[in-house]
């Protein structure tokens, strides 16, 4: 039987806030759209305190940002884009062009094409998170990607320099110190200075993830995303310091990052309200990270595996550590989720920081149909067709027609009739 032992908000009171998000960035989009660079600059000001002649770092700027940087910081961003990008690498060796002959004389294929341009946005205004240059910036460009731009809000007052640092280092083309609605509306819709992307990435805060919303269709968007969520599925091989830890960690995002406790461990359940007070002392994050607990956390006290897996499975969560006697029986018959952390020896930030996999991923239950960001996303598959022979034409352009005649769609039967009628001797029925 399962028993949820505490509860986080209800889906009411989340979508209570969404609605005055929704209301304030339509309202950005459409002042930028109409009033471009001086609107940039103007809620540049107003939210962050940055107001510079250009928004566009140079050449010598971004140098003298990795030159402020000590030569252990670029050896670990270095390490880090090293492991991003041979597992991208890899990913991209599972997507091939294909042509094949379907039938004699039809040929039919399909081309992997990178996009054009694409914009990454990389969060900075809180927390520094250089990590999302590497999983925007290097993954575009190992996908082929010609121009990539980058934009990250100003840091205590100045360009990030380990943000900027993983943008140069990660190969963006042009990097800009904006952040917020009014950086992605800027790579998005252009300005009189900045050419629109076809694509946007990137994680960021609820407004970000607002604006990245509406503008979806305009441009492409890697997922639709939510504040960061996390998810401990364990038992007794682990103890609850260690789960604390793990929900916690991923807490410290924002004060309404959900984290939530599986467990069939009674133990663990009822230790685990403690740890978490425990854990929280020593974290210089914790006023954000108890408020995210307070309203957002869940422990959920199943009696088997296969429960845990059903409430797994429901919740849908962004990050999933399986830490089991056995994590691969998750791993066998889990689908709903963004990315799992399997055994006790991994977790979330070694796939937020460092490990390889992407860590821009589903939220809000979009792990039912949506993977995270990966090399493949900054690929388009494009299909072609090829008749080689008269009589391959003839043959399907028959059938063609009468599938038009069931669908009533004259025109689309005479691109097909003509074709009989010209390239067959005896073709008097598509007259």
């Amino acid at each position: 039987m399962i028993q949820i032992l505490k509860h986080g908000k209800t889906a009411t009171q989340k979508a209570e806030i969404d609605a005055g998000v929704r209301a304030t960035v339509e309202a950005i989009l459409a002042d930028i759209e109409t009033r471009g660079d001086a609107a940039v600059h103007e809620y540049s000001a107003k939210f962050d305190k940055w107001s510079p002649p250009s928004l566009r770092l140079t050449p010598s700027e971004i140098e003298d940002c990795i030159n402020s940087l000590p030569k252990q910081a670029i050896d670990d961003i270095k390490f880090a884009q090293a492991q991003i990008k041979r597992f991208a690498q890899v990913q991209m060796l599972s997507m091939r062009d294909v042509e094949v002959e379907t039938l004699p004389g039809v040929i039919l294929g399909h081309k992997n094409i990178p996009m054009q341009s694409v914009g990454c946005y990389v969060p900075g205004g809180k927390y520094p998170l250089l990590a999302s240059a590497h999983m925007g910036v290097l993954t575009a460009k190992v996908a082929g990607v010609k121009r990539v731009i980058a934009c990250a809000p100003p840091y205590e007052g100045k360009p990030a320099a380990a943000i900027v640092a993983a943008m140069a280092l990660a190969g963006a083309d042009e990097i800009y110190v904006v952040g917020g609605v009014q950086a992605v509306a800027m790579m998005a819709l252009g300005t009189e200075n900045v050419a629109p992307v076809d694509m946007l990435v990137g994680p960021g805060n609820a407004y970000v993830a607002e604006a990245k919303r509406q503008l979806y269709g305009r441009v492409g968007i890697d997922l639709f995303a939510g504040p960061t969520e996390t998810m401990v599925i364990c038992d007794d091989t682990v103890d609850a310091e260690l789960v604390a830890v793990d929900l916690l960690g991923q807490a410290e995002h924002g004060p309404n990052s959900p984290a939530v406790c599986i467990t069939t461990s009674k133990k663990i359940a009822a230790e685990l309200p403690a740890q978490i007070e425990s854990v929280l002392k020593r974290l210089a994050t914790r006023d954000i990270a108890s408020v995210a607990w307070r309203d957002y956390g869940q422990i959920i006290l199943c009696e088997t595996d296969q429960e845990m897996l059903e409430e797994a499975e429901r919740i849908c969560s962004e990050h999933v550590q399986v830490m089991t006697k056995n994590p691969d029986w998750f791993l066998e018959r889990m689908s709903n989720y963004g990315a799992l952390f399997l055994g006790h020896r991994t977790n979330v930030s070694y796939g937020d920081k460092v490990i390889g996999t992407n860590h821009t991923l589903p939220t809000n239950r979009a792990g039912r149909y949506s993977g995270g960001l990966w090399v493949g996303k900054f690929i388009k598959t494009h299909t072609y067709q090829r008749v080689l022979t008269d009589e391959a034409s003839v043959m399907i352009g028959e059938y063609c027609s009468r599938l038009c005649a069931l669908e009533h769609f004259a025109g689309h039967q005479e691109q097909a009739d003509i074709r009989v009628r010209r390239l067959s001797p005896a073709a008097d029925t598509y007259a």
